[in-house]
């Protein structure tokens, strides 16, 4: 299948332990603080090591404030739809939206039955949830007028009243990988969440499973693209390659990255409980992940066609002229201070004679431009909060928790400006560019090496540059009054800041252009 276009998300699957109830909590908190979309439990109600997932979830809605919460998935055979879809209701409203309904029909079915439930043959179970979705749906849509009505083989629902409605339109994720299950997400669903452990081929056999959701949307009259597809995934990060979604952070983001370009994956649900796996999935995979996908999106064709459309566009006459242009030094310096010496900055080779670029090309190269824009409209917001920290319309704290939130403090200018931009919460290490990009570049132009150098020892001095700004900041709080550092830091930071971004720009947008961001890319 094509990839739909949805926007990533990125969350978390967390073992409800009873033991440590407290460690369940803060690592849902964890999962907010680092930057997840959502956290997702376990849900087995017959299972005594566990704890209950609603009343789990209904606690953690209460220790967070932004995360969106879901059951990963929800035991609907041990939850009665009317009571299910009330609860998820009331428990929308309390947060505010952030609740969605992952729901699976069932299993383990001598646990189910020893706890009280109905034991349902595979067939009866996927009716049983067709029949749920329609009843809790029915409960949510307090404009039509009547009563409920679903006179269900398995739920009979007759003459309840509807509502509570939910605070936004919930969506009803369903756990399937049988055809008669996947017809029914493609019929009736808004997404599909299986789990990767459980694909005996992994993603060789997401093509055909998603053929199924498609092939029945379309019969029902629905939008294939209606139907979110997410995933449960594992892994292990480590240094060195040991198989699919096992090795460093940048072979999860190329990974990742596939899955959504190829499969239409847009929601990715890491399982485990190891904090450390958690941030470095959030803070250095989901950032690079929708970069990558969002540049990929920006051009035409995907990666399996990118060779063709290349040779392509050289047919067609193509366009030999870069169409990026670089930003150049606006030439003022506003610092006696210079980190560095700018007459002694390598220069980029030129490009080869006749060098064809394709809109992928460009677009690459363009979309560094307008990474370094956002950095230049952050470097306003700072010498606009410094004037309003004179005037004393800002206090110099707040200063500083605007500027912790800046991706140019978040990046820590140790990989580069480029991947400030996935760095969209705070991170302490970031590899994407320095273990993607400009190898990649290195390798495929032998010659930029000097220029690569030279921007990553730039990075390093930014990087100490962006501190002082911070410590200025600190010591203003502690004896407030006199702001000469503080505008001494900041002059600097502008000074280095768009020098370096300009160079950057005039040196690798047309290398960029040229070569891609990755290998296959072009």
């Amino acid at each position: 299948m094509s990839d739909h276009g949805h926007e990533l998300a990125f969350g978390g699957f967390l073992t409800p332990s009873a033991g440590r109830p407290e460690q369940v909590v803060a690592r849902a908190k964890l999962c907010e603080q680092a930057g997840l979309d959502l956290v997702t439990f376990q849900d087995h109600p017959y299972q005594p090591g566990f704890l209950d997932t609603w009343t789990l979830m209904s606690f953690v809605a209460a220790a967070t404030s932004r995360i969106t919460l879901a059951g990963n998935v929800l035991n609907l055979p041990l939850r009665q739809p009317v009571v299910l879809a009330r609860s998820v209701a009331s428990l929308d409203l309390l947060t505010g939206g952030r609740v969605e309904l992952g729901l699976g029909a069932g299993a383990f079915w001598d646990a189910i039955e020893a706890v009280g439930g109905r034991r349902l043959s595979p067939g009866a179970a996927v009716d049983a949830l067709d029949e749920a979705i329609r009843v809790i749906r029915e409960v949510w849509d307090t404009d039509r007028r009547g009563m409920v009505r679903v006179e269900g083989e398995h739920y009979r629902v007759v003459g309840a009243k509807r509502g509570p409605a939910p605070a936004h339109p919930v969506r009803v994720w369903v756990g399937a990988y049988k055809p008669r299950m996947l017809r029914l997400v493609g019929r009736a669903a808004d997404g599909w969440l299986p789990s990767l452990a459980y694909l005996p081929k992994g993603p060789a056999e997401l093509p055909a499973l998603n053929a199924v959701i498609d092939d029945a949307a379309a019969e029902a009259g629905r939008d294939p693209a209606a139907v979110r597809r997410l995933l449960n995934v594992t892994g292990t990060f480590s240094r060195t390659s040991g198989g699919f979604l096992d090795g460093p952070p940048e072979q999860w983001v190329e990974e990742l990255a596939g899955l959504a370009l190829d499969h239409g994956i847009a929601t990715f649900i890491l399982g485990s409980d190891e904090p450390r796996a958690v941030q470095l999935f959030a803070q250095e995979v989901a950032p690079a992940v929708r970069e990558l996908v969002a540049a990929e999106r920006t051009t035409p064709g995907s990666r399996a066609h990118a060779v063709e459309e290349q040779q392509a566009a050289v047919g067609a006459g193509g366009s030999t002229a870069l169409a990026v242009t670089p930003t150049p030094d606006p030439g003022v310096r506003l610092s006696p201070r210079r980190p560095w010496d700018e007459s002694t900055r390598p220069v980029a080779p030129p490009a080869p004679a006749g060098q064809v670029y394709t809109p992928r090309g460009q677009a690459a190269g363009q979309h560094l431009v307008d990474v370094h824009d956002h950095l230049r409209q952050e470097l306003a917001q700072v010498r606009d909060l410094l004037e309003q920290v004179k005037r004393g319309a800002v206090a110099p704290g707040a200063a500083r928790a605007v500027l912790n939130e800046m991706t140019m403090r978040q990046n820590n200018w140790t990989l580069g400006a480029y991947c400030a931009a996935y760095c969209t919460v705070v991170t302490q290490h970031h590899g994407l560019e320095d273990n993607s990009i400009f190898p990649h570049l290195r390798r495929a132009d032998a010659g930029l090496a000097a220029v690569l150098d030279r921007l990553e020892e730039e990075h390093v001095v930014i990087h100490g540059v962006v501190e002082s700004v911070d410590r200025a900041l600190v010591d203003l709080i502690r004896e407030p009054g006199d702001f000469t550092a503080l505008q001494a830091a900041v002059d600097l930071l502008t000074d280095t800041l768009l020098s370096h971004l300009s160079y950057e720009e005039r040196e690798i947008v047309e290398p960029l252009a040229r070569h891609g961001f990755y290998a296959g890319q072009l």
